[in-house]
């Protein structure tokens, strides 16, 4: 087939009407499973996409709005479901939640998201919300979107977000205020927006304080329990072994403590250990995680109704939504012994 395939050619060889492959592609209900799967088979095996932009543009909207995540970033993705939902719950839509893995062809996952469900926009966590090849494939198909926690280009599109910076800055001063000297880092992944300004944060706090962080006490990781873990033995079976570990999420903190205790190493006695975004497992830990609280819930309830405003064509203002931190002290932390 030298052109592009039509919804007949799917109707064709799918052999139904097509009205009914308008329909599964609307995603509405009362479709038989087997006549939806043969349909979605055959579009599949026709490479048939259709005509995103102009959908959206036409009828009345769906009421729909979806939230897409990134596969190796489930804890963040837990608040943000919680803070989206109830808000479409309260306005009277709904919500899908999607996973992409970033590691694969974004753009291909999303016209597929987008070729399934009739949205009236999207969300999109981190790392999602700052992936060039994301935006460009929303931009080109015209689709509504809200970024939650993006790094770059935040006049770019509607957005929210804290300073990362500035967060780390303030958890670094108050390890520092404890009496800890020499503090580990556990850093995020090279490729997530959020890793640079956290680590930028912790390394101008200990400038301030006149201390220079030992380069073998700020260690890689990529935002995994497992990377935690693996940083944490690493660092915790140092002759010169920090008195305080701030790893960059609280994922990767749990993972510290979780080689502490491996290590027969108590915790704050031993080592005092604090992370980032005060999700849920920080706040229920069998010892409760010292974290900066990202205010994930709030924000991404901001970011759906900034979604249904611009469904209902208004302009969200202002556009890019700054929201506070706050610095949540808990048991994984006390002044080193000896202060």
């Amino acid at each position: 087939m030298n052109r592009s395939p039509t919804i007949k050619d799917v109707a064709s060889k799918a052999q139904v009407s097509f009205k009914t492959v308008s329909r599964v592609l609307n995603g509405e209900p009362h479709v038989r499973e087997s006549v939806r799967d043969r349909v979605l088979t055959a579009a599949d095996a026709l490479g048939y996409r259709p005509n995103i932009a102009a959908r959206g543009l036409t009828g009345a909207p769906s009421r729909l709005i979806g939230l897409l995540y990134d596969t190796a970033n489930y804890g963040f993705v837990t608040e943000a479901e919680i803070g989206a939902l109830l808000r479409c719950r309260e306005a009277g839509y709904h919500l899908a939640i999607e996973p992409v893995d970033a590691r694969d062809d974004v753009g291909q996952q999303i016209e597929h998201i987008l070729s399934s469900l009739r949205l009236d926009g999207l969300i999109l966590t981190p790392p999602l919300s700052d992936d060039p090849v994301v935006i460009a494939t929303l931009e080109r198909l015209k689709v509504r979107h809200v970024r939650v926690a993006p790094h770059a280009d935040r006049d770019r599109s509607p957005c929210v977000f804290i300073d990362d910076a500035e967060a780390a800055f303030a958890l670094t001063g108050y390890l520092l205020a404890l009496g800890h000297a020499t503090i580990g880092f556990v850093q995020g992944p090279p490729g997530h927006a959020a890793a640079g300004p956290r680590l930028a944060g912790f390394r101008r706090a200990m400038d301030q304080a006149g201390l220079v962080p030992s380069p073998d006490h700020v260690v890689p990781g990529d935002f995994t329990f497992e990377s935690g873990i693996q940083a944490g033995r690493r660092l915790l079976t140092r002759d010169d072994r920090p008195t305080a570990i701030f790893a960059a999420n609280d994922r990767m903190a749990l993972g510290v403590t979780a080689a502490a205790r491996e290590l027969g190493l108590s915790i704050p006695d031993a080592v005092s250990v604090a992370g980032f975004d005060d999700t849920w497992a920080a706040r229920r830990s069998w010892l409760p995680l010292t974290t900066v609280r990202q205010p994930i819930e709030e924000m991404c309830a901001a970011a759906t109704d900034m979604l249904i405003a611009a469904t209902a064509g208004e302009t969200p203002e202002p556009a890019a939504r700054g929201f506070d931190f706050q610095v949540m002290p808990r048991d994984s932390t006390a002044p080193p012994k000896g202060v």
